[in-house]
């Protein structure tokens, strides 16, 4: 349901909320996340251009989050990676073009509870709940 882009971008946030007054390099953001360098460094970037996380250059450098990211739920973050279909899905479990509740397949009530359930979750979950989850 997240692309890997985006599964990356939670586990760097959730790497940095651990300790959000830290700058941290990200030499020791890759070592801790298991996250490729150059993959890395373009998701830092983004969310850096994002207003998410600070950036500076040279001796004590590195990345931190900004105070009120902390605060943002992880919707927006998902928002910024793969925009907002990915966190208002409302495809076809069995890839319909044409499935609603006028025309539904035979697990539209079940995927459509899921959808939901799946939505108020990215909602409400935010990114200084990553923080405590174990990356």
């Amino acid at each position: 349901m997240l692309s890997q882009t985006s599964r990356y971008a939670l586990n760097i946030l959730g790497f940095l909320a651990r300790d959000p007054a830290q700058r941290v390099r990200g030499e020791e953001i890759a070592r801790g996340t298991g996250i490729p360098s150059n993959y890395l460094s373009k998701i830092l970037n983004r969310l850096r251009k994002q207003g998410i996380v600070d950036a500076a250059k040279g001796w004590g450098g590195g990345f931190r989050l900004r105070e009120e990211s902390l605060a943002k739920p992880i919707s927006e973050i998902l928002q910024i990676f793969d925009g907002v279909e990915s966190t208002e899905r409302n495809d076809c479990l069995f890839g319909l073009p044409h499935c609603d509740a006028s025309n539904p397949c035979p697990l539209h009530s079940y995927w459509e509870k899921i959808r939901d359930i799946h939505g108020t979750m990215l909602r409400s979950t935010t990114v200084a709940d990553l923080a405590s989850s174990e990356n």
